[in-house]
């Protein structure tokens, strides 16, 4: 009973709930309807409630994600995190952008066209690369984090183990890897990620697109276990897309990108962005921009204070409206708040313009008086 509890989509002030759209890892994700301003959303629940053991670090980690998110949305390829705090159960949520579909569940068994594959490589290449100008490593790119929005284009999803660089070194930091996505140093625990293990991924991502199955993986599902896969990863023996023509310029860019040491593969996801832009005019395809958000226009994220994190009373000074009042009433006298005399004086336009209507009143008299005397004195 109390798990069937658990499982109930949370209540959210200003959401109404519509239906689940899946689950995994350490959370659920709900599709909700957002009441102002008027619009559905994807709302990602923590699983698990308070007291279990691994809640405090479930939460941080859910905590860091909508960090890094809310970090990164300005980039167009990235999901976008509209709001995150807590459920009226306890439970913390991320709502973001509903996206209907993703790349990854479209391509599985049924290869994607080129077009579309390259297009996706440049975008989600220029999000990596923004993230890592960042110093966020998303260490879990996969066909199924590669989503599609509602009109049809690929963004990156899923930051919940991403590693923020600038709070120490990546080798240092929990492993994270999807088999068969993950490079061979990832698998060997060498490192945890870096810029050369998410150039392979998304490599070992691009090639699942384009061929319908990940680049190790092979026809009969009994070769596929976890340590099958492994093995073939490690020796890095790049296989060419099956069956396909004319993809021989495309198995030579992915193949440096699954080249099996870090240092042959391309150095940053800029040069392997451009690599697929190449490739994208040599079929005769529209160039997608290779979009990377500067430097300088990205928020640094600073140390959080420990502690549960939730919605808190804002710290924004509020001016009563009596206070409001008596400083626009200190104005038109003339004097500020604190009483000295102002340099400009204002006025009500009335009287303003009844003093004007005075002033015009007796010029035109005194014109007419002495027209009359000239008149009166020639007679």
């Amino acid at each position: 009973m109390s798990e069937q509890k658990q499982l109930q989509p949370p209540g959210i002030p200003g959401f109404s709930y519509v239906r689940p759209l899946g689950s995994g890892g350490f959370a659920r994700v709900y599709l909700y309807e957002q009441d102002m301003p008027r619009r559905v959303v994807a709302v990602k629940v923590l699983d698990g409630g308070a007291g279990t053991p691994d809640a405090a670090r479930l939460r941080e980690v859910f905590e860091g994600e909508a960090d890094v998110m809310a970090r990164l949305a300005s980039h167009p390829s990235i999901v976008t995190i509209h709001q995150a705090s807590i459920s009226l159960d306890g439970s913390p949520y991320i709502a973001m952008e509903y996206c209907p579909a993703s790349m990854g569940a479209l391509t599985k068994g049924k290869p994607a066209a080129l077009a579309d594959v390259l297009d996706a490589g440049v975008r989600i290449a220029g999000a990596l690369e923004t993230a890592h100008r960042a110093g966020v490593l998303h260490r879990d790119i996969k066909p199924s984090n590669v989503l599609l929005t509602t009109l049809g284009k690929p963004v990156l999803a899923d930051f919940g183990i991403a590693y923020v660089t600038q709070r120490g070194h990546a080798e240092e930091a929990e492993v994270a890897m999807s088999i068969p996505w993950s490079s061979p140093e990832v698998l060997e625990l060498k490192v945890s990620g870096s810029v050369s293990s998410e150039v392979w991924s998304l490599g070992a991502t691009l090639y699942s697109f384009a061929a319908g199955r990940s680049p190790f993986e092979l026809p009969d599902r009994s070769q596929n276990s976890r340590s099958k896969l492994s093995e073939r990863i490690m020796k890095a023996v790049y296989p060419a897309v099956p069956g396909a023509q004319g993809y021989e310029p495309f198995d030579e860019v992915l193949s440096r990108a699954l080249r099996r040491s870090p240092e042959e593969r391309y150095p940053s996801m800029t040069a392997f962005g451009e690599a697929l832009q190449g490739l994208q005019r040599h079929y005769g395809f529209d160039v997608t921009p290779l979009e990377v958000v500067a430097e300088a226009w990205l928020p640094r994220t600073e140390a959080v204070a420990a502690g549960t994190r939730g919605p808190v009373v804002s710290s924004v000074g509020r001016v009563t409206r009596a206070a409001a009042r008596a400083e626009h009433l200190a104005q038109m006298r003339g004097t500020d708040k604190d009483g000295l005399v102002l340099d400009r004086q204002t006025g009500s336009p009335l009287k303003a313009g009844l003093i004007g209507a005075g002033i015009a009143v007796a010029a035109v008299a005194a014109i007419g008086a002495v027209i009359w005397a000239i008149v009166g004195g020639s007679a």
